[in-house]
């Protein structure tokens, strides 16, 4: 039986192979859990939605707003309706202020970017560097953590 510790950095691995994109099957190989156990761990602790939130990049995010303002555009024309015209100027007000919001959180995004990138290749040095070990991982995914949860409160500024 592992201890709670043992079993903590074993969710901890299989947490940053599968935000790396791994399927379940292999992680529960590489972890040397069930899948049922990876199952249960991404469904409790939200890695879908963290890995969804951490692939999707500003610029594709921009471009989605823009795509939405143009369809909310069209729409607006075709109905020939007179409340929703006079309601698109301040939808595309909200819209433009969320872009120009993107705009000012780039570099956090970078910053998320550039931590997924660092820790797919202390991943892949894992590999062959004896020092690199899952708790090392876990402390660092750690402090990125805290990083990113304080440049988003605005406490530190870069």
């Amino acid at each position: 039986m592992a201890t709670k510790k043992e079993l903590e950095d074993k969710r901890e691995y299989a947490r940053l192979l599968f935000m790396q994109g791994e399927t379940q099957k292999v992680i529960a190989e590489k972890v040397g859990v069930s899948a049922v156990t990876i199952n249960k761990w991404v469904a409790e602790n939200g890695w879908q939605e963290q890995r969804a939130a951490s692939n999707i990049t500003r610029p594709e995010l921009v471009n989605k707003l823009l795509h939405t303002i143009d369809r909310l555009i069209e729409q607006v024309n075709e109905s020939e309706d007179p409340e929703a015209m006079a309601g698109l100027g301040d939808k595309l007000a909200k819209l433009s202020t969320t872009i120009e919001r993107l705009d000012k959180k780039a570099s956090i995004v970078d910053v998320i970017e550039v931590f997924m990138a660092f820790s797919k290749w202390m991943q892949f040095r894992m590999s062959f560097d004896d020092e690199i070990t899952p708790e090392l991982l876990k402390t660092i995914n750690k402090y990125h953590d805290l990083y990113i949860n304080e440049l988003l409160q605005n406490k530190f500024n870069q």
